[in-house]
């Protein structure tokens, strides 16, 4: 039996003694998978070395630029957003096209939120994303770090 490790214990941390870090992205000239993947693993804590996939130990994340975020291939002309209202005839399908003239914030929310576990901690970790059209945000006062992607 190895003795060196007999007195050490697994640190697991909590969810309140997580320091939460804010973090800016710019979303000009992403790939929006590749971006929102990036995205996601900061948003659950993927980054850090406390990771524990039953606690919720992620960052903040500021992204920037919504709107010029990019679909590669024709994927703007034949991706589309699918959803069901759970009432007869209640199938909302909507072209990628239009949602990036109209609502680039949701298009970028609709493929991270899908891109996080499907449990109970998806719904905070989802909260703590923000996302802006233009270059300018509200949370200078939390002294955000850039944070560069390779596109």
């Amino acid at each position: 039996m190895n003795t060196v490790f007999k007195d050490q214990k697994t640190f697991i941390p909590k969810t309140g003694s997580v320091a939460r870090k804010w973090f800016v992205v710019d979303a000009k000239d992403q790939v929006l998978g590749r971006f929102s993947s990036e995205i996601a693993k900061i948003l659950m804590g993927k980054n850090k070395t406390v990771y524990t996939p039953a606690v919720d130990c992620g960052d903040f994340v500021i992204a920037i630029n919504a709107e010029k975020i990019k679909l590669t291939g024709d994927k703007l002309n034949q991706k589309v957003h699918f959803y069901h209202t759970a009432h007869p005839g209640g199938a909302r399908i909507t072209s990628y096209k239009k949602l990036a003239s109209e609502k680039p914030r949701k298009m970028l929310q609709i493929s991270v939120k899908r891109m996080l576990p499907k449990n109970r901690l998806a719904s905070r970790q989802i909260l703590r994303l923000k996302i802006y059209v233009g270059g300018n945000h509200p949370h200078a006062v939390q002294q955000p770090k850039k944070l560069e992607f390779a596109s």
